[in-house]
């Protein structure tokens, strides 16, 4: 009895280290996605595909921290799934959607992006394995990503811009937020925020968000994360 106890007690703890795993891959799809969306010109599509894999971003790590399987598997794959869905699908996006008319600048500008995007990946891992810190150390790449996501998602629904001043303006964005990434400008993590009514609320708010995406994409998209 009590080794048949033992041995669905291991398989219920397997089954928790999965949950993040599970949400790490949902991040990585929905980047997946996004750079599909690219290739066929769907831009906005594109662009919510970016902002649903930044809030699978949220929940793999709050569920981690929650369910206490944080493990080093766990980090390295979800800066591989955050490379995907925050460097290389916005870095495709930006250039597709407005930078291509700059020519082989344009293409220059997105690989800083991408390129600056993977140091402050490579940077966080180093830093986060050594210590734990209420401030993050250059803007978050899921940050920088929501940025172009939304700037797309705004022309899109809101206020259109002009073709002369759109490659012009989103390639100075686009080269301020390579920058700040790996700047050393201090970012509060939030990871100390509590939450009124326990750990639950960690997962039950980017839960919501998921909801109010679906339900009305366009500017809730914008106001949430840009």
């Amino acid at each position: 009895m009590a080794a048949w106890m033992k041995t669905k007690e291991g398989k219920q703890r397997r089954a928790v280290y999965l949950i993040p795993n599970l949400l790490t891959t949902g991040n990585l799809f929905s980047g997946l996605f996004s750079i599909l969306s690219v290739f066929n010109a769907n831009y906005v599509v594109a662009a919510i595909a970016v902002m649903v894999a930044l809030i699978f971003d949220m929940l793999d790590g709050k569920s981690a921290r929650l369910t206490k399987s944080t493990s080093q598997f766990g980090v390295e794959y979800d800066s591989l799934a955050d490379l995907v869905s925050f460097g290389v699908a916005p870095g495709l996006l930006i250039y597709s959607w407005a930078l291509s008319t700059h020519d082989m600048g344009g293409a220059a500008v997105m690989f800083a992006f991408v390129a600056c995007g993977a140091l402050r990946l490579a940077r966080y891992n180093v830093m986060s394995a050594t210590s734990e810190s209420k401030y993050f150390t250059g803007l978050p790449i899921p940050a920088a990503a929501s940025v172009i996501a939304g700037l797309v998602i705004f022309d899109h629904h809101i206020v259109r811009m002009g073709a002369e001043l759109k490659p012009f303006l989103i390639l100075i964005i686009t080269l301020a937020l390579a920058f700040l990434m790996v700047s050393t400008l201090k970012y509060r993590s939030f990871k100390d925020v509590k939450f009124r009514g326990g750990h639950f609320n960690y997962l039950v708010w980017p839960i919501l968000a998921l909801m109010l995406v679906v339900a009305w994409p366009q500017v809730m998209l914008f106001v949430l994360f840009a």
